[in-house]
């Protein structure tokens, strides 16, 4: 007896139709599953045996083929235990084999029978709508994810026997019934800019950076609070837009990161050792997952102590920084997966972190400065908009009780600057400053005579490059929105290029 049952396998972050075929028939007992499977898809065999017994259900010793089609393709992972135990219960007469048709069935099977969380039922569920499915099956922990997708019947169960009340009496067990206030909670931070003593300047350059999702760079000694700025940028950051969530959550779905959660709400914020591996940071494996990039899509990335990340980990990162994805090739297939995020990188302006502690007088010299400077390239420090300089926090700033600007002043802002860049990029596929191309920085970013002629100075005695010369004028286009003006002026330039602080020390 031949039962056929759809369920789905990941691609990158994306997800595709998998027809699991049971065939059953007398022989000599074996139990053999192709289609490329790797181990954990092989040991399945085990699993299910030992939940259908548990579950009151005997196979006897038969001839067992399982087929996953495609077969010129690897599957992977433990979410096929359900579809095939299905198909052996389908064979027993316990479930007619034409309910399983218009329904797609994903899980982990535990000994006794319960549906275990697996990872990729987003991308699933999206999938599963587009091809039409009436529904999912899917396991009770992963409800909250498959029920983001709108106009899809999610049948989130607890274990085996109530998969099989749903397959006998599909009026018994109703589908999935989540207000969307459940599913989706408002970001909580612990943390806020009006902690910050001091460095007003610093405060300013990511107020700007937040506006138009500039990259930035911080440079100054240890203590000076580099990292605790870092961390209170995703403060001042608008909220994600329901198909940026939903982006984020099929990232983190894919990656088996959710952990229960309905969706990743907050912007992602990333923060990867200076140990990490390539495929650590932009993805890989012999199974490509999704890296550090990839997680930190419409969110941040931040590199603490920059210099000390290998060289060939960095210039990894000039791809992604300019393209908003990266392609993970392997033997036989690529997979692209997204990674549209802010880099906020932090780093001690000489190799010996004392220096600058002690006074001017002891202060790291250029020479210091340049060799540490070159472990990052050129073409990199090019694709940072913003460079700054966070000097020491002087004594009055450290005892004062005065309270700095609340991360909700600050985020107000930048949501009015994001909101003018929305209508201005409207049906160009542009959602910010940093993201214009060529065209976009053309039309938006002209300059009268006068602020012309200052960037054309600043050009010429600092030696921007093409590309440090687009990313100036995207900065000033954003401190104008935060202005509220329509027009890039002299003042806007001014400061922008004060932002190309490694410019300056070429």
């Amino acid at each position: 007896m031949l039962v056929k049952i759809t369920s789905a396998a990941l691609h990158g972050i994306d997800a595709y139709p998998v027809e699991v075929e049971v065939d059953i028939a007398a022989g000599f007992p074996t139990f053999v599953t192709v289609g490329l499977p790797d181990a954990a898809v092989r040991e399945s065999k085990e699993r299910v045996r030992a939940a259908l017994k548990n579950c009151g259900y005997d196979l006897e010793s038969k001839r067992i083929t399982i087929n996953l089609a495609p077969a010129d393709r690897k599957k992977e992972g433990s979410a096929f235990d359900l579809p095939i135990a299905l198909g052996f219960l389908a064979f027993l007469g316990v479930v007619a084999a034409e309910r399983l048709r218009d329904r797609l069935f994903v899980g982990e099977l535990a000994l006794d029978g319960r549906l275990k969380p697996v990872r990729g039922v987003l991308p699933v569920a999206l999938m599963a709508r587009r091809a039409g499915f009436r529904g999912v099956v899917v396991p009770a922990a992963n409800a909250r994810e498959a029920a983001l997708v709108r106009g899809l019947e999610v049948f989130a169960l607890e274990d085996l026997v109530r998969v099989v009340r749903l397959l006998r009496d599909p009026e018994a067990v109703p589908p999935c019934r989540f207000d969307e206030r459940d599913l989706v909670e408002a970001p909580a931070y612990a943390v806020d800019f009006e902690d910050v003593k001091g460095q007003l300047h610093a405060k300013r350059a990511l107020e700007v950076a937040a506006a138009g999702a500039h990259n930035v760079l911080m440079v100054g000694p240890p203590g000076a609070g580099k990292t605790m700025l870092a961390r209170r940028l995703p403060t001042i950051l608008p909220d994600l837009g329901y198909e940026e969530m939903l982006e984020v959550t099929r990232v983190y779905s894919a990656a088996g990161l959710l952990a229960g959660a309905g969706t990743v709400s907050a912007r992602p914020f990333r923060a990867p050792h200076h140990t990490v591996s390539d495929a650590g940071l932009v993805g890989g494996g012999l199974v490509p997952k999704p890296g550090e990039v990839s997680l930190a899509h419409h969110g941040l990335l931040f590199l603490d102590e920059l210099p000390e990340f290998r060289r060939k980990v960095l210039e990894d990162l000039r791809q992604p920084v300019e393209d908003g994805r990266v392609t993970v090739v392997r033997s036989g297939y690529a997979v692209t997966f997204p990674a549209s995020f802010m880099l906020v990188a932090a780093m001690n302006p000489c190799a010996d972190v004392r220096r600058g502690l002690l006074g001017k007088a002891a202060d790291c010299t250029d020479g210091e400065k340049a060799r540490y400077y070159s472990k990052i390239s050129g073409p990199l420090l090019d694709r940072i908009d913003i460079q700054l300089d966070v000097p020491e926090v002087k004594f009055g700033d450290i005892v004062s009780r005065a309270s700095g600007e609340s991360s909700a002043a600050i985020r107000a802002r930048v949501v009015r600057a994001r909101e003018r860049q929305t209508a201005r990029f409207a049906g160009r596929g542009v959602h910010a400053n940093a993201r214009m191309g060529p065209r976009e920085v053309k039309e938006f970013c002209r300059l009268p005579a006068e602020a012309e002629k200052l960037l054309e100075t600043a050009v010429v005695r600092l030696g921007f490059s093409a590309r440090a010369y687009d990313r100036v004028l995207k900065v000033a286009r954003t401190i104008a929105d935060l202005e509220g003006s329509g027009d890039i002026t002299a003042p806007h330039v001014s400061e922008a290029v004060q932002y190309r602080m490694m410019d300056r020390l070429r």
